[in-house]
């Protein structure tokens, strides 16, 4: 009887302490889609990550620019800016469609807090921009655009802006 009241007394310490120790958020694994790496961007300030290619075939470059936006750019098939500050989107749609010099075309993508619309000069080019909030902080991701490289077609686009759309925070560890 002694035996089994040891036991049952061991049974219930052990579920307290693992029932009440866990009160911590766990971090879940960010997972990167086939393709794609996971780039964690908090040693730049930002409390979280962003899926970019393989950069095993074209060169990963990480610009901190002096107006605090960090550009982040892989080869020339995926190049953006994340800006500490949400855009104006009604703002930035009336700018599409009064440029004289891009011609809004449509949208491929319109929503509260993203859009992605294509326009042209000699041919069809795609652009985007995605507001997240993480934590208390509001970003704005778009595409960033070169002089030195062909516009970006829809498909190269499309995957920037899923990668905008999928930021995952990284939550910090508390210390008990």
């Amino acid at each position: 009887m002694k035996k089994l009241i040891n036991l049952l007394s061991i049974a219930l310490i052990t579920s307290t302490v693992i029932s009440c120790g866990g009160k911590k958020a766990e971090q879940e694994a960010i997972v990167a889609p086939q393709g794609m790496n996971v780039l964690d961007l908090s040693k730049y300030g930002k409390p979280f990550a962003i899926f970019v290619p393989d950069t095993v075939a074209a060169k990963l470059e990480i610009i901190e620019q002096s107006s605090g936006s960090l550009d982040i750019k892989v080869g020339t098939n995926f190049a953006i800016t994340i800006n500490e500050q949400a855009a104006d989107l009604d703002l930035k749609k009336k700018d599409i469609k009064e440029d004289e010099v891009l011609k809004f075309k449509n949208y491929v993508v319109e929503e509260p807090t993203a859009i992605f619309w294509e326009s042209e000069i000699v041919k069809p080019e795609f652009h985007f921009v995605v507001n997240q909030k993480i934590g208390n902080t509001d970003y704005c991701i778009e595409d960033l655009k070169s002089t030195d490289a062909e516009p970006f077609d829809k498909a190269t686009a499309q995957k920037m802006f899923d990668s905008a759309k999928a930021i995952k925070e990284i939550k910090k560890e508390e210390k008990s």
